[in-house]
């Protein structure tokens, strides 16, 4: 199998040197043999053929996934004694920056930081490869897996050419196509003509905030958003926002990121497909509204925004754009921030936490750090009820004792917004 990396896919991709992973770590109570992880990585990758793949680059400059089929290329993983609770924290930190021989492949690996009673689990992929919510369905099948040989999970085709993500009525229309070339030669021009400086500044300690909500304060911040008439994903940012805001201070940008899952608006890429696109809403606070009418506001601007989104136009404007791959790179890699952050909310993780072996204690929310701008970014989910987050920072963007002041304050905001709910109300 072979097929070339989509424009997005390339971009993450960049010249295969400098890592871009996506990490995901979970805590489990019980036991499971290496034999048994290696087996269910293996019926993973027998779903997913592009978890054997590497990357080949032909003499156009132009990589392509390869899998051979004849040959295993098993996932590897590097086992490793579990000393405390916070060794995944050092572990995930460390495979931010750790790449991958991508002329080689696989493209994923897993970390078994093993105790006796308990155990992390750390799985790392190329960014390249997946996103947030394939990271989900490949742990879901992984879990599965580990508890019962037996099960079945299916075998995924993979997205082989733009028609398996794109309706050849949609793919085929003149118009469209007219529109796409003529935004790729626009995308070229202006980023041609741009600017860039490519001095970059010695880049600072890359280091993670982890933190849960209690329960409770969870739950109110729920009813919060729900009285409001928001999503608790743009309630959020509005709470992160006001948080830079006082913190930063004169260093606020006033200007959040926010990937949109462009899944639901396409339906031939299926829930558990291997896929790396998301498509980025840019937000900002209203400081004249008070923090209520602010949430309501900048759900106004989100819903626009959605409502006007073109998943298939947008994929393909940026395959008109390959031309333009080294420029926007640049661009990415050394042109000053001009953002506060980039946030994204998994959401409710639907994966149980009861086997027959083993139980789930929490999956933490996954995090990724790649070499363009600014790293600074947030990543909630709520597994089993509880509110996770990740704060991913650089000491060359902010401090780490500043990063830790902003934390403190999202707490504070979320329970001075919460204050006039009980936890009984909120449930």
């Amino acid at each position: 199998m072979k097929r070339k990396l989509l424009f997005a896919e390339r971009v993450i991709y960049g010249d295969g040197k400098k890592a871009f992973n996506a990490v995901v770590p979970i805590k489990i109570h019980g036991s499971f043999s290496e034999a048994d992880l290696n087996f269910a990585l293996s019926r993973i990758q027998e779903k997913h053929p592009l978890l054997k793949a590497f990357i080949e680059v032909d003499k156009y400059n132009m990589p392509w996934f390869v899998v051979d089929e004849a040959a295993d290329n098993p996932i590897p993983v590097r086992t490793m004694a579990r000393i405390s609770d916070d060794d995944w924290e050092t572990e995930v930190t460390n495979e931010w920056s750790t790449s991958f021989n991508t002329g080689k492949g696989p493209l994923m690996r897993v970390i078994w930081i093993k105790g006796e009673h308990a155990s992390d689990l750390i799985l790392v992929m190329h960014h390249c490869l997946c996103d947030g919510r394939t990271a989900m369905s490949i742990l879901a099948d992984l879990l599965k897996v580990l508890n019962n040989s037996q099960t079945d999970i299916g075998k995924q085709a993979p997205i082989l050419s733009m028609y398996d993500i794109v309706p050849a009525e949609v793919l085929e229309n003149k118009k469209r196509i007219i529109k796409a070339k003529l935004k790729g030669l626009l995308n070229h021009f202006l980023l041609w003509i741009i600017p860039v400086n490519r001095k970059l500044p010695k880049r600072g300690k890359d280091y993670m905030i982890h933190w849960k909500l209690d329960k409770d304060l969870g739950n109110q911040l729920v009813l919060t958003s729900k009285s409001a008439g928001v999503t608790i994903n743009t309630l959020l940012c509005v709470v992160i926002l006001k948080a830079f805001q006082e913190i930063r201070k004169e260093k606020f940008f006033n200007n959040i990121a926010c990937p949109v899952d462009i899944r639901k608006y396409m339906p031939l890429i299926k829930e558990d497909c291997i896929f790396a696109f998301v498509s980025m809403v840019a937000l900002a606070a209203d400081n004249k509204l008070n923090f209520i009418d602010n949430a309501k506001k900048m759900q106004e601007v989100i819903n626009t925004k959605i409502a006007k989104l073109d998943p298939y136009q947008m994929i393909m404007m940026f395959e008109e754009s390959h031309s333009s791959i080294n420029y926007l790179i640049d661009f990415l890699r050394y042109s000053k921030p001009d953002n506060d952050f980039l946030f994204s909310n998994l959401g409710r993780i639907g994966i149980e936490h009861q086997y027959r072996s083993f139980e789930v204690e929490t999956i933490y929310s996954p995090s990724a750090v790649g070499p363009f701008g600014n790293t600074t970014g947030f990543v909630a989910s709520t597994y089993r009820g509880l509110m996770d987050f990740t704060f991913i920072g650089n000491e060359l963007f902010i401090p780490y004792d500043e990063a830790l002041l902003i934390k403190e304050r999202i707490v504070d905001i979320i329970q001075e917004q919460t204050a006039h709910l009980t936890p009984a109300t909120a449930v």
